[in-house]
């Protein structure tokens, strides 16, 4: 039977239930989470065998020694709001953010008092470490050095306050300054120099942080904290890469690699972070019962990885579907989702169920046994009946889709919804002059949305719209009491 928690229940009592789910049952895996940063769903090569032109062969061999999720999805179609729904299952639209993506000195998105999944996995007993790119931003101490920040302060409201035991990473992108390190809740070293690994993007760095060694020195931190750990305590680690995002920078060892592009090269180099990691993990003995999670935070950026080059040389990022980083499109946030977990889930499966990121904090939920309180989680499923080929059982109809300018699609069943005449991204296309209000597709019929049913099913179109604005309204759309946006009202039509 599961237990019902709440943020504020004892850490001690909540360890103790975490230690008796252990010795009282199965022994709690570890988890995994290892998030890219723009990749596409096409540019795994298992997933896009006859378009992909980038070898992935760690990647692909996760996919063939664990299950293939052909349906999911990141909540919005670009990293600062997929970021926050993943730490804490809850639509990015419920913020006060309701477009566009934090720079580097962004205030941060989730309070101290939120739950998310570290603080859910340490309560269980779990050790965590976050290694990589935040990007959901955190409050740096002020003082009067360069940018009046305070090099050598406390940040109060980054990963380590957030549940994570162990930080090692960035503020942002690594096209975003400040160009320097954190550890835990300090500066590694002072941002004393001015850099510019963006053309419009030049800031404050420490002087011996170098964009092109950032990859290979966040998988030697990985190494090292499974490494540390104990069969006798399950850990928890969300490696979050900021690649093969811009800067697009290939260490030379990977340099001209793909034969395709420089984009190639660097996907390259992210699918070896990734070989490392699963032997780390057989090194160490945590294999057979580790939880291995790989996905994306959304799709390829079309302009920023030269698509339309990579495309013309028979490569394509966002493989059968529409649209790129940033669109309300499925290329803007359906991406690849590899599972593995020798211990659970059969080598060579495949699920075609629909989820989002926001459902892996409702799924760790359930691994270790407990049940979210009614203040966390509100747009989270768990799919953990899928990673044993059986069907998930949720009350929630459909998930909510998200552009960088704040555009809102939702999908039910074969059914997609876009309140939209554009792709609402980057890119956008000049609609036809008598094109309708919306978009309707029919997924399973039309993957690459190319026949627009809005005006023809307006039965569908109601149908969809009343559920949409029912979860919006509820704040959440999950089972449980109505809970609360942290605006006053969301603007589901732009």
């Amino acid at each position: 039977m599961n237990r019902q928690i709440s943020a504020s229940t004892s850490a001690v009592l909540l360890l103790f239930s975490g230690i008796c789910n252990a010795v009282g049952g199965e022994k709690l895996p570890n988890v995994v989470f290892i998030l890219m940063d723009d990749m596409g769903y096409g540019d795994v090569h298992s997933l896009n065998p006859e378009r992909c032109k980038i070898p992935t062969p760690h990647m692909d061999k996760v996919a063939a020694e664990g299950m293939v999720f052909t349906d999911a999805h990141t909540s919005s179609s670009v990293c600062t709001p997929s970021r926050y729904s993943l730490m804490t299952g809850r639509y990015n639209w419920r913020t006060t953010k309701q477009s566009g993506v934090l720079n580097g000195f962004g205030k941060p998105l989730i309070p101290t008092s939120r739950m998310t999944v570290a603080s859910l996995l340490k309560q269980q007993g779990y050790e965590t470490a976050m290694i990589g790119k935040w990007h959901i931003g955190m409050n740096f101490p002020k003082g009067g050095g360069m940018d009046k920040i305070d090099w050598k302060g406390k940040i109060p409201d980054g990963p380590h306050a957030l549940g994570f035991d162990y930080f090692f990473g960035i503020s942002g992108s690594l096209d975003m300054p400040p160009y320097i390190y954190i550890e835990n809740d300090r500066f590694v070293g002072e941002a004393t120099v001015l850099k510019e690994p963006h053309p419009k993007r030049k800031g404050p760095a420490e002087p011996d942080f170098e964009v092109v060694d950032v990859l290979d020195e966040l998988a030697e931190k990985s190494v090292e904290f499974i490494a540390e750990q104990s069969a006798e305590k399950p850990f928890f680690a969300y490696l979050s890469l900021p690649s093969p995002h811009t800067p697009i920078v290939p260490t030379p060892k990977w340099q001209g690699k793909s034969g395709l592009s420089a984009y190639g090269d660097f996907m390259m180099q992210t699918d070896d972070f990734v070989g490392t990691i699963v032997k780390a993990l057989d090194e160490n003995g945590f294999d057979e019962n580790t939880l291995l999670i790989i996905s994306s935070d959304n799709g390829c950026s079309y302009a920023q990885a030269d698509v339309a080059g990579m495309e013309e040389n028979g490569h394509f990022p966002s493989a059968q579907f529409r649209g790129y980083k940033s669109d309300i499109w499925e290329g803007g946030h359906r991406v690849p989702f590899l599972v593995k977990w020798p211990a659970k889930v059969k080598a060579g499966s495949s699920s075609d169920a629909t989820i989002c990121l926001t459902d892996f904090m409702a799924t760790c939920a359930d691994l270790s046994g407990v049940e979210l309180p009614a203040d966390a989680g509100e747009d989270s499923v768990s799919f953990m009946p899928a990673l044993n080929g059986g069907e998930i059982e949720t009350s929630r109809k459909g998930i909510i889709h998200h552009s960088i300018k704040g555009n809102f699609a939702y999908r039910e069943g074969e059914w997609k919804l876009v309140l939209s005449r554009t792709s609402g991204g980057f890119k956008t296309e000049k609609p036809a002059k008598d094109a309708p209000k919306g978009q309707l597709y029919d997924l399973e019929a039309d993957p690459g949305e190319t026949n627009n049913l809005y005006n023809s099913r307006p039965e569908v179109v109601e149908r969809l719209l009343g559920q949409l604005e029912t979860y919006v309204e509820n704040g959440r759309s999950t089972e449980g009491g109505a809970s609360a946006n942290d605006v006053k009202s969301v603007k589901i039509w732009r």
